[in-house]
């Protein structure tokens, strides 16, 4: 498995925190991932800082809205230069397919390569329970199942789910469908806030494309140890 399938979240809210540990671990990753907290403290700053150490950007921000902001958020995203992006799959059908058309049109305007568009199914913090308290009465791999078929039909990409959603989500879609896999955790790492998770091993083994951790590297004593032994693992 090659460093390019081990996505770092720089789940960070300052860019000299960023700085550090691109210089650390730029070397030995090429995908890392801008959330809320960076992009919320820092802005545009963050992204021009990873396109610095010449790697790639998936921008995690989750657009959720009515179809045409999130068509010209889309638009923004690819002016942006990202390699990725994700919108929430249950925004609808609408709301997807104009993620798609404004990031295509932008791309063909400037003439570079489309983003890859995911869609974000349940969130790994969310179990059955979780789910029944906003009034869907399925279980979490129901509910991921269903939402990745929009995503589909919408022409995304693929999805973001939980570990334990891989392997039905894998048989249910195209080979060339995308899976990218959050609630990713080393054995013996605290899980934190996340209840659906596994090793990076059992995602990759399951079917995932690319698989996001973050704390367990970025808050770690040696970083780069923990990246070693993620891909001599794998």
């Amino acid at each position: 498995m090659t460093n390019d399938k081990i996505i770092v979240a720089l789940d960070v809210n300052t860019l000299k925190e960023e700085k550090r540990l691109l210089d650390i671990l730029s070397p030995h990753v090429q995908v890392f991932k801008i959330g809320m907290e960076l992009f919320y403290s820092c802005g545009l700053k963050a992204i021009d800082l990873v396109k610095k150490y010449d790697r790639d950007i998936f921008l995690d921000l989750k657009f959720h809205d009515i179809p045409n902001t999130v068509y010209a958020a889309s638009r923004t995203a690819v002016r942006f230069g990202v390699f990725m992006f994700n919108v929430h799959a249950s925004g609808g059908m609408d709301m997807m397919q104009k993620a798609v058309e404004g990031a295509e049109e932008e791309s063909e305007k400037l003439g570079v390569s489309r983003p890859k568009i995911l869609g974000v199914t349940v969130l790994t913090s969310m179990d059955t329970e979780a789910l029944k308290k906003i009034g869907i009465n399925k279980s979490p791999e129901e509910q991921v199942l269903h939402l990745a078929g929009l995503v589909r039909d919408a022409g995304l990409d693929g999805v973001v789910a939980s570990p334990e959603e891989i392997g039905a989500i894998r048989k249910a879609t195209e080979k060339s469908f995308l899976i990218v896999t959050p609630g990713v955790r080393p054995e013996g790492s605290d899980h934190g806030d996340q209840k659906r998770v596994a090793t990076p091993k059992e995602a990759f083994q399951r079917g995932a494309d690319y698989i996001v951790i973050g704390r367990p590297v970025t808050k770690a004593k040696d970083p780069v140890k923990i990246i070693a032994e993620l891909k001599r693992n794998l």
